[in-house]
């Protein structure tokens, strides 16, 4: 579908380690690198498995290091980079092209005049990964040689050998890999195609550490950028042109070994995701609209599976969430709530967005939705004012789209009771003032809205008081609720008199002086006259609700000054600012050490998830949808940079805006192609 590199991008290192690729297996686990092949982060391996799905993320396979003889020659097809700065194979010299068949990553290496590809995929619900290797084009047989590089850690860590030795077995057809006693053991497989005639690969066991990988990311983000990794087994195999070799990396024992057979069924999944979108009837309504779809569209509606992951419960085995962002992060309830519309209903798989809902409704609790699920202990965080407000949204899109009133009735009353949580009070100070009917959220030394960032004991952007996007949630789900009592013929009164009373008081959040609205009111400090991105909800939030009984929080000509002053000083090709570059306060560039990060993740850092409900606002605003659009189309080439046919999180504030945190976002890939549908 159109993303391709050649040579310009692929033999020239900078550019090409700088752009990344993603495999994902639908249970938390997933496989990341760069297209150099050069690891430059500790999140990079082959196998990095979800050994308590959808967490407990291990690095298990590292990497395979290629070396081919051929014609009397011999081609490193690998690279590395070592403590000193050297970078020594320098095999992707060796690189022709790049390219995503789908969602799966393919490299061809020219080695003299022939040709050999390489291509990378999971097997979904399992931790399992294969690497196929095909001879497309040569005058003789290619010698194949791979060294397996392996190690066992939780992927935020990193490896210092010492005099660590792992276990290996001999199995049938491979070699199981036992990292320390009670670890969780892994396998590494190989099957040869196309010729029966030749014995069986069979990997023979090695244990050599290779010491001092440099993570050069790693370095940047000021974390340890050294690395060691474990020389454990080596596989030598010849190809004839035509041949393939798949080998397989799995905490299965017993995996799918037909690497042509997982390869066609994984492209047929592809196929199958592309499909069922362009027949669901509430997205395309005739053909033309269907043949007009541009090909990075395609791309995103496949990015939206890569972060739909299994989590079963006791009585839900079913269960479903959304991973927030690659490489770090887990399921997150806020970025799960808004990335929901995007990744399910607007890829035409409202059951999927069913289940996620039914799944999270099991922990709801005092009104609230957890916002994280941490590793080791997997138990929820309520440490979030939003994440139940976006669940309300999350539910009107799914009503909106399917109509389904059986599943509204089964969730009506929890959705009554976290009403109710919230006007009585809950956790964190969270309540609504009876006098202005606003929802007031915060406590000293608390992060509850999505500008959470916390270094220690400082909280960078507390927002204690009553934040803008907050009350324009709430007016939402007052609108929500109003509707959907009356649906279910139950008394909708309270939720309309509450939804007016809330309409009244947002007038005061409209700073006369500056043209725009306060980003927080009633604080300790009185009222927040930062211009900061989240009043442009209060414009695209309201714009959704119309067919269910919603009215503008604004009046028109303050909607088009929010619009024009968001466009003015936060907008950029990415998304929007999280603070105007004028305020003393605004930090242009993101790196460094976590303070210095942490300290810059909302004071100017852009994100790219809000671009999808600015490109709402100004739709609704002046009405362009030619226009709009416009927005998005910058998207269109990031696909082609840092993490290959995905989005980031988020962007420096200044030029270049250059790509940073997690190189794959869910709820960027859902709001860019929300947005995109909207401007239809």
């Amino acid at each position: 579908m159109g993303i391709e590199f050649g040579r310009d991008i692929c033999g020239h290192l900078p550019t090409s380690e700088a752009r990344e690729w993603l495999v994902t297996n639908g249970n938390g686990g997933y496989g990341a690198g760069t297209v150099s092949g050069v690891l430059t982060r500790r999140y990079h391996g082959l196998l990095i498995a979800a050994l308590n799905p959808p967490l407990g993320r291990t690095l298990l396979l590292t990497k395979l290091d290629e070396l081919v003889q051929y014609r009397g020659q011999i081609y490193p097809l690998y690279t590395d980079r070592w403590a000193d700065g050297s970078v020594a194979p320098q095999g992707y010299r060796e690189i022709e092209s790049f390219h995503l068949d789908g969602s799966i990553p393919v490299w061809k290496f020219a080695i003299a005049d022939a040709i050999l590809e390489k291509r990378l995929w999971m097997q979904p619900g399992e931790n399992t990964t294969y690497i196929r290797y095909t001879l497309h084009r040569a005058r003789s047989p290619l010698s194949l040689s791979l060294k397996a590089l392996v190690n066992y850690r939780d992927f935020h860590g990193e490896t210092y050998s010492g005099d660590w030795q792992m276990k290996t077995d001999i199995i049938d057809g491979g070699i199981r890999i036992t990292a320390f006693a009670g670890a969780t053991p892994f396998y590494l497989f190989a099957e040869r195609e196309g010729n029966n005639v030749l014995p069986k690969p069979q990997w023979e066991r090695t244990h050599t550490w290779y010491k001092d990988y440099n993570l050069t990311v790693e370095k940047y983000r000021g974390l340890s950028d050294r690395e060691d990794n474990l020389y454990i087994a080596n596989l030598e195999v010849t190809l004839q042109p035509g041949n393939s070799l798949t080998t397989i990396a799995s905490t299965m024992q017993f995996p799918t070994l037909q690497g042509e057979e997982s390869l066609q069924e994984y492209r047929k999944r592809d196929r199958a995701l592309l499909d069922r979108w362009y027949k669901t009837p509430y997205l395309f309504a005739n053909e033309e609209q269907k043949n007009t779809v541009p090909d990075w569209i395609k791309q995103l509606v496949l990015a939206s599976d890569r972060f739909i992951v299994d989590r079963t419960l006791p009585d839900e085995p079913e269960g479903k969430t959304i991973i927030a962002g690659y490489p770090w992060f887990g399921d997150w309830g806020r970025d799960t709530m808004i990335s929901l519309p995007g990744l399910t209903l607007c890829t035409g798989r409202p059951e999927i967005a069913k289940i996620i809902l039914q799944t999270f409704a099991q922990y709801l609790d005092r009104g609230m939705l957890p916002n994280l699920f941490p590793d080791g202990t997997n138990s929820p965080e309520y440490n979030t004012v939003d994440a139940i407000l976006w669940y309300f949204e999350a539910i009107r899109a799914y009503y909106a789209a399917t109509q389904d009133i059986h599943f509204i009735r089964e969730l009506f009353p929890a959705l009554e009771e976290a009403i109710e949580w919230h006007v009585r009070g809950t956790r964190y100070n969270i309540k609504v003032d009876s006098k202005d009917g606003l929802l007031y959220a915060g406590e000293t030394g608390l992060q509850l809205t999505w500008m959470d960032a916390k270094v220690d004991d400082w909280v960078v952007t507390p927002r204690i008081g009553k934040p803008i996007e907050i009350n324009a949630l709430w007016y939402s789900a007052l609108v929500l609720m109003a509707h959907l009592a009356k649906e279910l013929g139950k008394p909708s009164e309270r939720y309309e008199a509450m939804a007016q009373k809330a309409i009244a008081g947002f007038s005061r959040f409209w700073n006369y002086g500056m043209g725009y609205c306060y980003d927080v009111i009633d604080g300790p400090e009185g009222n927040d006259p930062s211009l900061r991105p989240n009043q442009i909800f209060a414009v695209s939030l309201p714009a959704g609700l119309a067919e269910i009984g919603g009215s503008s929080l604004l009046l028109p000509r303050e909607e088009k000054s929010v619009i024009d002053a968001v466009a003015q000083s936060l907008l950029t090709s990415h998304g929007l600012r999280s603070l105007s570059p004028d305020d003393p306060n605004y930090a242009g560039v993101y790196g460094g050490d976590r303070y210095q990060r942490d300290s810059h993740y909302h004071q100017g850092t852009v994100w790219g998830w809000l671009i999808g409900h600015f490109v709402q606002g100004h739709l609704h605003v002046y009405n362009n949808p030619t226009l709009a659009r416009e927005f998005l189309s910058p998207m269109e080439h990031h696909l082609q940079a840092s993490c290959v046919g995905n989005l980031s999180e988020i962007f420096d504030g200044d030029a270049p805006m250059t790509p940073r945190g997690t190189f794959a976002q869910a709820w960027t890939v859902a709001e860019v192609l929300r947005a995109w549908l909207l401007t239809r």
